[in-house]
């Protein structure tokens, strides 16, 4: 069984939300990869580029950096939690039953993936869903999955979800949005037994439902 991968919004660090996530995603009886997003690393990293303009090459390389250094701080909260370098380390944690914590950097070092602000730990995740044959993406956010478009153009126009996801995202892979509600409900649910949130539909199936 291919795992599911979870994006953990860096928007989450340091409330509660992050805490109560790493509660769920830990109880989980499905196999899962979570992703961390840059959060407040990567603010800095946003702050210290109009003060020291350096390309934004310069600045890709360490916002994932910055998403290195959330997954740390993720992966000291709960013991299944361990981090996750390579292919080869995912594989192992994944074996023991076990939660592998992705920390990019090494992975991506080398990728065909664009050096821009465009490419947040969203897209990063969908990359990772390719890499090792996920067919499910969860990005936990901190935007209820009710309030905001059911479809992944609309998401990525009001600024959900960055532009490259649509690109990055293969078509085999079913993408779910969660937020604050979703967390909720999931808490008086524990174990995890599903994926919670909302199932993302694309424009074509939008367009599709409209023409019924």
């Amino acid at each position: 069984m291919k795992p599911l991968v979870v994006k953990l919004g860096g928007s989450t660090a340091g409330r509660i939300e992050m805490e109560q996530w790493i509660s769920v995603l830990a109880s989980a009886r499905l196999p899962l990869v979570i992703v961390p997003g840059g959060g407040p690393f990567a603010d800095q990293v946003r702050v210290s580029q109009n003060t020291m303009h350096f390309s934004n090459a310069a600045a890709h390389a360490m916002a994932i950096l910055a998403m290195d250094q959330f997954g740390i701080v993720i992966a000291e909260r709960h013991p299944r939690f361990q981090p996750a370098r390579s292919l080869r380390d995912l594989e192992a944690i994944l074996a023991q039953g076990a939660i592998p914590v992705w920390l990019p950097s090494q992975m991506t070092r080398n990728a065909d993936i664009a050096q821009s602000w465009d490419v947040t730990s969203d897209s990063l995740a969908a990359w990772l869903c390719r890499q090792i044959g996920s067919r499910k993406l969860l990005l936990c956010k901190q935007v209820d999955p009710e309030m905001v478009p059911n479809h992944l153009e609309a998401l990525v126009d009001n600024g959900v979800v960055d532009a490259m996801l649509p690109h990055l995202l293969g078509k085999e892979t079913v993408l779910y949005i969660a937020g604050p509600s979703s967390l909720r409900l999931q808490l008086l649910a524990l174990p995890m037994t599903r994926i919670p949130g909302r199932r993302v539909g694309l424009a074509d199936e939008a367009r599709t439902e409209t023409c019924r």
